[in-house]
């Protein structure tokens, strides 16, 4: 179906020309799913993009061709590409908030592709869409077609997005982290529909996730991509039965589940490389506990094991002239954590209620209240973690905001929250500017939560000189450049701004503001949902150091159950706004109760290593 020969693709910046793919070659078989991982920046989109023909105006394919049913598409003309898109490939793009056009209708931007590619005109053409919008789980599609996308959750943007792609049911799909926004239930019933529709049609998939756990459950075959190359190339039980390249290795050790509860999970050291260096040895090579001195000095081939699997590593040569064990001892994840003691209780919310207006008319008066949060009580203490669990929509987010105050003037809050015995639903301004010392927040999205006007320095100082005047600028100074060492970011991205950087990296510029004011509370949604688990590790480990270190409490708000597992001590499950289940983490997630939290579990993809 797809074939990539020696595919190289560069992108002209002012700071060198990145060579972003390099010499990738991989063919994809008719009906078959082609999972491609990596860290941010490995070169996976931009292999995506380069299939497409949708690279932006300073990157262009310098070498290599894309044979699709042997059809060169690098050799079309952009007038007959036109066609190849939408109706024989399409792609579900990562981040729908900005792919989505937020002044159309959903239905009107789904309507243009099956018009563009289809027979269909009209109401058939809408009738397809309110089709398209039910089978990815969009509620009431009848009335919802006509929304915006700034009306819809991130996760509903991205059922959109899949509606969009899979309309027009093309024979080859590109799938940019097309489950990275959804809860487990709906990611399971989004994959489900995804494999239907390729048996149903014979349609292949290539699939670019960072979630090893999707994987496991979909892919046939998996390839490895690290600065640019593929480092290992096999079938999915070849993958997780016997990694070979001490990359694959790394990923695999640093998921977190709660085999590792208590240890310190195994992120791999240093950060991917720039790639507009030249390379004269193995890319992998400063990061990798095994490299020799050839490793530096010479760039490896990718080397057959085999009919089906393939790494890039002198280890696995045919004259095996390095000594390198296949599967690399894990010692960086062998250092465990010595758990905190509880202390006090930092947080209470005791019948916690959040009500949103239902306004209509031409006054846009309020004709009725929506139930978003009812009466959710719990207690968070200094030093622990409490996870909140739940589909989109549970009213997980709400119940952060409207502990932070951040609701009070778009909703009817009642009920009490705490924070060290200040009571929060009364509290002033001048007493709410002392909490927000005490308590902060990281966002789910963090294109939309970073000021696209500010560099980062500035995004990282406002908070410090909001919050703790009395830092003076060399301490500032001090402050932000610690920051950005704990979260993995170099310290010459503070003159750049949000959108000069991946998802991941947007995401560890969150973290740093949140930790900028030493707070004692951090309610994080959804933290690591746009992370790499190589990248994941990192900031889980520095989390769970943190509150060690200083025993902050952190409200975590996640989808991830394995996440749940290696960091949470409590667990409260909530379903349409209350908590149908609550407990110690160990116990709940071991043997839940509730029908909702078992159905919830029971659709977790899991990514564990099988013996071989």
């Amino acid at each position: 179906m797809l074939k990539l020969d020696q595919l190289r693709t560069e992108i002209y910046s002012s700071q060198g020309t990145v060579v972003a793919v390099d010499g990738v070659t991989l063919d994809i078989q008719p009906g078959e799913t082609f999972a491609l991982v990596g860290e941010s920046g490995s070169g996976k989109s931009v292999t995506a993009l380069s299939i497409t023909r949708l690279l932006p105006d300073n990157a262009r394919v310098a070498a290599g061709s894309v044979l699709l049913d042997g059809t060169n598409l690098v050799d079309l003309a952009e007038r007959d590409m036109r066609r190849y898109r939408g109706r024989h490939i399409a792609m579900i793009f990562q981040e729908p908030a900005t792919s989505l056009n937020p002044v159309l209708t959903i239905g009107r931007q789904i309507i243009e592709v099956v018009e563009t590619h289809t027979e269909l005109r009209g109401a058939a053409a809408r009738s397809k869409a309110i089709d398209w919008l039910r089978r990815v789980g969009i509620p009431e599609p009848e009335r919802r077609i006509d929304t915006y996308s700034f009306q819809m959750s991130g996760g509903q943007k991205q059922r959109v997005m899949i509606a969009m792609a899979l309309a027009t049911e093309p024979e080859f799909l590109i799938a940019d982290e097309p489950t990275t926004a959804l809860d487990v239930t709906v990611q399971k019933q989004i994959l489900d529909l995804l494999l239907s529709l390729q048996r149903e049609r014979g349609m292949s998939i290539l699939l670019i996730t960072h979630d090893l756990g999707v994987v496991a459950q979909v892919a046939d075959r998996v390839g490895i991509m690290y600065a640019g190359e593929l480092v290992e190339l096999g079938t999915k039980d070849e993958f997780f039965s016997r990694p070979m390249h001490p990359y694959a290795n790394g990923l695999l050790g640093a998921l977190p589940d709660v085999e590792k509860r208590g240890h310190t999970l195994e992120a791999i050291p240093g950060r991917a490389p720039t790639l507009t260096q030249a390379f004269h040895g193995c890319r992998f090579a400063p990061r990798c506990h095994a490299a020799t001195e050839r490793c530096r000095a010479e760039a490896p081939a990718l080397y057959a094991q085999g009919a089906t699997h393939a790494v890039r590593c002198f280890g696995f040569a045919p004259t095996r002239p390095i000594a390198i064990a296949a599967v690399p001892e894990r010692v960086a994840g062998a250092g465990a954590h010595n758990r905190r003691e509880a202390g006090e209780v930092l947080l209470r919310a005791d019948k916690l209620r959040v009500r949103f207006p239902i306004r209509s008319g031409l006054m846009q008066r309020i004709t009725g209240y929506v139930d978003a949060v009812h009466e959710v009580s719990f207690e968070l203490r200094q030093g622990q973690t409490l996870a909140l669990v739940g589909e989109s929509g549970s009213g997980k987010t709400t119940t952060g905001k409207a502990i932070l105050q951040l609701l009070r003037s778009s909703a009817v809050v009642e009920g009490s929250a705490t924070l060290k015995g200040l009571e929060l639903m009364t509290a002033n301004a001048r007493q709410l500017l002392g909490a927000r010392r005490q308590m902060q927040i990281i966002f789910q999205d963090p294109f939309g939560s970073l000021n696209p006007r500010m560099r980062v320095g500035e995004i990282l100082e406002e908070g410090i000189l909001s919050l703790l005047p009395e830092v003076t600028a060399v301490g500032r100074a001090q402050r932000i450049g610690a920051l950005l060492d704990k979260v993995g970011l170099p310290r010459n991205c503070l003159t750049r701004y949000p959108h000069e950087f991946s998802g991941g990296q947007r995401q560890r510029i969150a973290i740093a503001r949140a930790l900028a004011v030493d707070p004692q509370l951090i309610i994080c949604d959804e933290p690591t949902s746009a992370l790499d688990v190589s990248v994941q590790a990192q900031i889980l480990n520095l989390l769970k150091g943190l509150q060690q270190e200083l025993g902050v409490a952190y409200l975590f708000i996640t989808h991830n159950i394995g996440v749940v597992e290696y960091l949470a001590d409590h667990v409260a499950v909530m379903q349409g706004g209350r908590i149908v289940e609550a407990g110690l983490s160990a116990e709940l997630l071991s043997s839940p109760r509730h029908a909702y939290t078992q159905t919830l579990l029971a659709a977790v993809p899991r990514a564990r290593l099988k013996a071989g």
